[in-house]
């Protein structure tokens, strides 16, 4: 299926000097073929992905939002998820990955000064960095205790994604004396930062997921980008656009998967290997059942596409408006993209588990791999649930309320 058509308000360039959307799609559908190659035999393997990581570093992609005047590719978000989305299809750990280092290496520019998010864009792209952690709270948070002209940040804390590879950490810590929860940036080489690799998930198994435990590890002030409090006063409607920028991702990466499953099970299919029945000929595309299926799943997949499609023009459109942004506006930017997260989750859950039924009982086979993208798409699912999200649209629609700001896991 592909990765969705650019937004009617994107133009073919970025806003930023740079290759160009088509460019970056190039790109994409290249690294995307090369993972496709033996995505089964590593998914299998189960290893840190330090041999993906070089590919998407090789390929130019780990700098892909970064400005071109501080050394990066140019882009803008809507050709940062369509790349996702290709890498996605083929690999959906790795793609989440990307997405991840995305949404945290990006951070700064909505929680930092301009000159200290310039800085950390600059490095980031000179040193290739690849990032890894998460912003979202959890239920024992990490303490920032002032120390000095800097400080010391303490705790444990699991990630799902990035952890095992990265080269700088973004994580959400809480000052001790106010409790105020800000993003802060740390180096996991530090020799108080240990990594461990006990994700154990039974999908996405090369998003390099682990727990990370901080013993008095020195922050300087600098690497303190800003506060991640959702009080009005201090959570401008523009920085609060993290949170639907972050979750599109999430969107990008489910039907990557959905699209991802089709594509595969479709090739299948088409080579007379698949047999829903065993009463029926072996591998007929032209058996009512498979043909059925197909049209559902396809329809379902690309209403959600087209949903997503509106979601990315409105946070696109957000973006431009940049201070002059309200809150209202930011309200129907992110009740947009809440609807595309539940249509998504759908789609991928629907389609990474009939395809399967269509296959048939091949499709059990551990060497074709067909199960990875069930169990990455269920995987995902459990992190970032619909339920809530179908409550905050009901809840947008009939009493006006605006979507909470949420994090994406």
């Amino acid at each position: 299926m592909g990765v969705a058509t650019a937004p009617s308000g994107s133009a073919g360039k970025s806003d930023r000097t740079g290759p160009g959307r088509a460019h970056w799609l190039h790109v994409a559908r290249e690294t995307a073929e090369d993972l496709t190659t033996d995505a089964a035999a590593r998914e299998h393997a189960g290893k840190a992905p330090f041999d993906e990581v070089s590919r998407l570093r090789e390929a130019g992609l780990l700098t892909l939002l970064v400005p071109a005047e501080s050394g990066g590719g140019g882009a803008d978000w809507t050709t940062a998820y369509a790349v996702v989305r290709e890498i996605v299809a083929a690999d959906g750990a790795i793609g989440q990955l990307l997405g991840c280092h995305y949404f945290l290496s990006w951070s700064a520019r909505f929680f930092a000064q301009p000159a200290a998010a310039t800085r950390i864009e600059q490095q980031s792209a000179t040193q290739q960095w690849c990032w890894g952690g998460g912003l979202a709270p959890q239920e024992l948070p990490l303490t920032l205790t002032r120390k000095g002209r800097g400080y010391v940040l303490d705790g444990r804390q699991s990630y799902t994604t990035g952890v095992l590879v990265a080269d700088r950490l973004a994580v959400r810590a809480e000052r001790a004396d106010t409790g105020e929860p800000l993003v802060v940036v740390a180096d996991p080489a530090h020799r108080r930062v240990r990594i461990y690799g006990d994700a154990d998930t039974f999908g996405q198994r090369l998003a390099a997921g682990g727990s990370v435990e901080f013993d008095a590890v020195p922050i300087a002030a600098h690497d303190v980008l800003g506060s991640l409090s959702a009080d009005d006063d201090v959570l401008s409607p523009q920085a609060a656009l993290t949170s639907p920028i972050g979750r599109l991702l999430s969107v990008q990466l489910l039907l990557g998967i959905a699209e991802g499953v089709l594509a595969e099970a479709r090739e299948y299919t088409r080579a007379g290997r698949s047999s829903w029945h065993p009463a029926r000929p072996g591998g007929s595309p032209e058996d009512p059942y498979a043909l059925t299926a197909y049209g559902e799943l396809t329809v379902l997949t690309r209403a959600a596409s087209a949903l997503t499609g509106q979601a990315v023009e409105a946070v696109h459109g957000g973006l431009a408006r940049g201070e002059d942004l309200t809150y209202d506006e930011y309200a129907d930017i992110s009740v947009l993209v809440t609807m595309a997260e539940a249509a998504a989750s759908r789609a991928a859950q629907e389609s990474t588990t009939r395809a399967l039924d269509v296959i048939g009982s091949r499709s059990a086979s551990a060497r074709l791999g067909f199960d990875r993208f069930w169990r990455n798409a269920r995987t995902h699912t459990l992190y970032e649930p619909a339920a809530q999200r179908l409550r905050d649209v009901g809840d947008y629609f009939l009493n006006g309320a605006h979507p909470p700001f949420v994090l994406p896991a």
